[in-house]
């Protein structure tokens, strides 16, 4: 007589004692980051999931760097993201259409209020705490083509499209035309962002029309005391950083009276570690308008710093040997 044998295997068994998951919610609380959105279930109408479910989605989303429609098949096949957004083996799982209608419906406030609240855990334990600061901007590319705009603008008699008429013609009106020095220029944002230079974390970041000035988009993630460290796309803010009690690590450019070389020497190997910021984030805007797009770097930025959390522990463990 063969007898069956069921064996009951719970999620929690499955995920490996040492998974990056398990890491993440070990070093931060996250049902206080889930509760600093202070989602009202009533809000999310029948989309049919828990806010703090859908929350807990939403960051690993940005931690994987994930499209909504490549994020649904990923928590569809893995056993550890299931776990971490808390949901059963054999639970359906939330398909790209409800990921997006619950992003749109908490909008930016609450994702800049996630955001807060890992910064707040980080500095509880002591990891924010700086007193230098690098600023610096970045494209936000948008994936619109812009060739039909162009031709229609033309011809409706005007030179070529510019930001003088590019609302009148592009679909997302938010949107410009930026310029990184003379030959690189783009369609779409800016964003911008205040890291701290203790141990790399992102304390601020704004995104900005495209055509606003390096010096102009700084002005939305200034610290509250200390030093800011830039490059001289920031020169015309050095008397607005004393005015505010901060004191400036900008370089000069050449022609200026106070150029000190060995100076801007020293300022240039202090950012260099933190250029890296932007390196390992997707820079094509996946969304339209500059609300949408604040609210995405906020997640970009609540990713940023809880995967920097994981790197300084792991560095931690590894020097304890």
């Amino acid at each position: 007589m063969n007898i069956n044998q069921v064996e009951i295997v719970g999620l929690d068994n499955l995920v490996d004692k040492k998974h990056t998951y398990r890491a993440m919610k070990n070093l931060l609380d996250f049902d206080k980051i889930v509760k600093s959105a202070k989602v009202i279930e009533s809000e999310i109408g029948a989309i049919g999931y828990t806010s703090a479910r859908l929350i807990m989605c939403l960051i690993l989303q940005f931690i994987e760097d994930l499209s909504d429609r490549e994020f649904e098949r990923f928590i569809g096949d893995s056993i550890g993201a299931k776990w971490f957004c808390n949901f059963g083996i054999s639970e359906k799982t939330p398909d790209y259409t409800t990921i997006c209608k619950f992003r749109n419906r908490i909008g930016c406030k609450r994702m800049q209020e996630i955001f807060e609240e890992v910064k707040h855990q980080l500095k509880e334990k002591g990891y924010m705490t700086d007193l230098f600061h690098f600023v610096d901007s970045t494209a936000l590319i948008s994936k619109l083509q812009m060739w039909e705009e162009r031709d229609k603008a033309i011809q409706d008699g005007y030179e070529k499209l510019n930001n003088e008429v590019i609302e009148k013609y592009a679909s997302d009106k938010d949107m410009r035309i930026g310029s990184k020095g003379k030959n690189k220029f783009w369609f779409g944002y800016k964003k911008t962002v205040s890291t701290g230079m203790k141990e790399g974390f992102i304390d601020k970041v704004a995104v900005t029309k495209a055509n606003v000035t390096d010096a102009d988009a700084a002005k939305g993630v200034l610290p509250k005391e200390g030093a800011v460290v830039a490059d001289k796309g920031y020169i015309a803010i050095i008397n607005y950083l004393i005015a505010l009690g901060l004191h400036p690590m900008i370089i000069l450019k050449q022609n200026m009276k106070n150029k000190n070389k060995d100076l801007d020497r020293y300022i240039s190997g202090l950012r260099s570690p933190y250029e890296g910021t932007f390196s390992k984030q997707n820079n094509r805007t996946r969304y339209k308008g500059i609300a949408k797009n604040q609210a995405a770097e906020f997640l970009h930025a609540t990713a940023f710093n809880i995967k920097r959390l994981l790197v300084i522990e792991n560095q931690k463990k590894s020097m304890a040997f």
